[in-house]
């Protein structure tokens, strides 16, 4: 596989000096970085110190507050060792930068597959492709899937289990923050969510000859519960902000949280799947790394039947997560967002 035309971005980058026709975006689908706002509070910075004790109602309420008018949010002293999170970049990092063979070892087009190296986003059905590679890997349960990851380099499946470990705990937390936060039982989402689901996109997006022309990953909502952003310290996050797409500036040792469709879909709509688009840089390599947190495939999900009165009706059907996440990949990022289709 390792012959002929470049199968993978990373690869093909390194022998072009121009960004190639099939990935330039249409003039008006693209990043105009002048009209990009940047701001370093533009999206609540929450301290989960004491998540677990007397202060859990006042962050509970900053949680809620986050959930319903940014969808977005990060943390800090959220209790995963900054050796876990160093650890877990430099491991991705040595594998994007291992040899054409060896990182095709893991290449598949086949999205059916739980572990699997790709580039884009759906090579087989976009029209348009993304200025990225990504490794998918499925985490929960853990050994499960371990022994499918890269072998090489020799310390990724150690230390990002450890991250994944780390990260589906951090994720817990949150949900139960987020269940109280809309009046709800403690546990309510977390068995919303049936046998759970965990899995992660280790996202590596190369340098960019032009930048302007071109996404890592175009406007999308995730299609999840929530999602755990880790990343390196290259700015490409934006999101959409009262109509205005908003620059998020990286902060060592914290973690980006948002909202997915699951959980607008449960809190019937008090709180939002927010868009957002990662964009890349001319000169820099960067790598983020989203945990997925998912209900498992047989949940079934619909707004919490306490949200629901005469003044709030159901807005939503209810649906099997796996139906939900077969539309989101048919549609692909061509859709924003697929709640439309489950609206009552």
């Amino acid at each position: 596989m390792a012959t002929g035309k470049p199968v993978l971005l990373s690869d093909l980058v390194s022998i072009a000096s121009y960004v190639p026709s099939n990935y330039i975006r249409p003039v008006s689908a693209r990043p105009k970085f002048s009209e990009v706002l940047s701001s370093d509070g533009s999206i609540p910075l929450i301290d989960l110190q004491g998540l677990e004790g007397p202060n859990r109602s006042s962050i509970v309420g900053e949680i809620g507050q986050a959930c319903q008018t940014h969808g977005f949010f990060q943390v800090k002293n959220h209790g995963i060792p900054n050796k876990v999170i160093d650890g877990t970049l430099r491991v991705s990092k040595e594998f994007f930068h291992l040899t054409e063979r060896e990182r095709l070892k893991n290449y598949s087009d086949d999205p059916t597959k739980t572990t699997r190296l790709s580039t884009s986003f759906n090579v087989k059905t976009e029209t348009v492709s993304s200025w990225r590679d990504f490794l998918r890997l499925h985490c929960y349960p853990l050994e499960d899937y371990i022994h499918e990851w890269p072998s090489n380099p020799p310390s990724f499946r150690e230390d990002v289990a450890e991250y994944c470990r780390n990260a589906r705990e951090l994720s817990l937390r949150l949900l139960e923050a987020i269940s109280e936060s809309l009046c709800l039982e403690t546990d309510y989402i977390s068995k919303a969510l049936s046998n759970h689901g965990q899995h992660m996109a280790v996202n590596y997006y190369p340098p960019c000859p032009q930048p302007e022309l071109t996404y890592g990953l175009p406007a999308h909502a995730d299609p999840n519960a929530i999602t755990i952003l880790l990343q390196d310290d290259v700015p490409g996050l934006q999101v959409l902000q009262n109509d205005k797409w908003v620059a998020i500036n990286p902060i060592p040792y914290t973690f980006i949280v948002n909202i997915g469709d699951q959980i607008q879909v449960i809190s019937n709509d008090r709180y939002r799947s927010v868009l957002h688009r990662a964009v890349v840089d001319r000169d820099k390599e960067r790598i983020s790394i989203p945990t997925f947190y998912c209900p498992s495939h047989d949940a079934v999900i619909g707004p919490a039947p306490s949200l629901i009165d005469d003044d709030h009706p159901a807005l939503y059907r209810n649906f099997a997560y796996s139906e939900y996440y077969q539309k989101f990949w048919n549609h692909g990022l061509a859709t924003e967002t697929c709640l439309g289709m489950f609206k009552n």
